[in-house]
């Protein structure tokens, strides 16, 4: 019989990961790093290298590679850049994201359109390419050919407030997700999604500013804290390893308990 830390140990994988710089992306990255796994960032640039030091310092590889999740066409030359390098994709983690908020009856087109295209095309664009590559290869003796795992959101189930662009390209996330897990899990690729509640990250320092808002959100989590980004590391290593070869086109919440859904 199989130990459990065989099944959660992800010795010989490599991983590929946007929005890995900071916040819960870095944190999943390193985590990814410490069960095993060489990880290959995805970055706007390569100015930032906390996160490839730390992987690095763990003993395992780590190289980024440059790509703006906002240009169609940047997306679509990366996973060719990183097949022609050699590289093997075992684990796709989608977490870059950005956040717009203005009102609806304000919203503008070209920040709309920003959002769905680094929150929803971008992330369809690395799962057909990245489906394709592991697709191309045989599936190993327990019949897997590999992991995605897309970050989805609380607003895949709830629409927030002045947030129209975010919540429906999260909810484009989640069904995309169960879209891919439909077509691939039969074929060795498991599909999943991580939706983070209120987590005390860069992208919701707006929230955390507003004193009422904070508080009325810190109400409803019956953890009673907002998350951190260390709250996502056992999950990720858990979708990504064979401890959830039988699970597939799931949206997993980390959310305190959040009893606003």
């Amino acid at each position: 019989m199989t130990s459990v830390i065989q099944l959660f140990s992800l010795e010989g994988k490599t991983a590929l990961v946007t929005g890995g710089t900071r916040g819960i992306g870095q944190a999943m990255a390193i985590a990814l790093a410490e069960a095993g796994a060489d990880v290959l960032l995805v970055q706007r640039d390569d100015s930032n290298q906390t996160t490839r030091e730390a992987i690095q310092k763990l003993g395992r590889k780590s190289e980024i590679y440059t790509a703006d999740l906002a240009s169609k066409d940047s997306m679509k030359a990366l996973m060719p850049r990183i097949a022609k390098d050699g590289h093997q994709i075992h684990i796709l983690i989608n977490c870059g994201g950005i956040q717009r908020r203005h009102p609806a009856h304000e919203f503008p087109d070209d920040d709309w359109n920003d959002v769905m295209q680094v929150n929803l095309n971008a992330v369809f664009t690395l799962c057909r390419d990245v489906g394709a590559h592991m697709l191309s290869r045989e599936p190993d003796q327990y019949g897997r050919r590999g992991s995605i795992i897309n970050i989805a959101s609380l607003l895949t189930f709830q629409g927030g407030i002045n947030v129209p662009a975010y919540a429906a390209s999260k909810g484009g996330v989640g069904q995309l997700t169960k879209a891919l897990s439909n077509q691939w899990a039969g074929q060795g690729i498991c599909v999943n999604a991580i939706a983070p509640g209120y987590i005390a990250t860069d992208m919701n320092e707006a929230l955390i500013s507003d004193e009422k808002r904070a508080e009325s959100i810190l109400s409803r989590i019956p953890a009673g804290r907002w998350g951190t980004p260390e709250d996502f590391k056992g999950s990720v290593v858990f979708l990504a390893s064979r401890a959830s070869g039988y699970v597939s086109g799931e949206i997993l919440t980390i959310d305190g308990g959040w009893m606003g859904r």
